[in-house]
């Protein structure tokens, strides 16, 4: 099981991103949440098996139709297990 905090910048807010990730990351059975920051990116926590991470980090390099993503940061966390499932904050 692995954990990434990610901040995704570029045009992702007010463009569905948030909607779209959680529907995404449920879908690959992630837990975690995702929220709109003040400087204009995007920032998420992904929590789950290493293959479904993987799947979700390839697809925050895109996000929704209406995106432009630039930069996607990732760190990897220790994994807490701490989430029931994926949420926007």
């Amino acid at each position: 099981m692995k954990r990434v905090h990610v901040y995704i910048s570029g045009r992702v807010q007010g463009v569905f991103f948030r909607a779209v990730t959680q529907q995404t990351a449920k879908g690959f059975n992630l837990t975690g949440w995702v929220r709109n920051i003040a400087n204009g990116r995007v920032e998420a926590v992904f929590e789950g098996n290493n293959e479904n991470i993987d799947k979700i980090l390839d697809w925050c390099h895109i996000g929704p139709p209406s995106a432009r993503v630039e930069k996607v940061m990732t760190v990897e966390e220790p994994f807490t297990g701490e989430f029931m499932d994926f949420h926007i904050k």
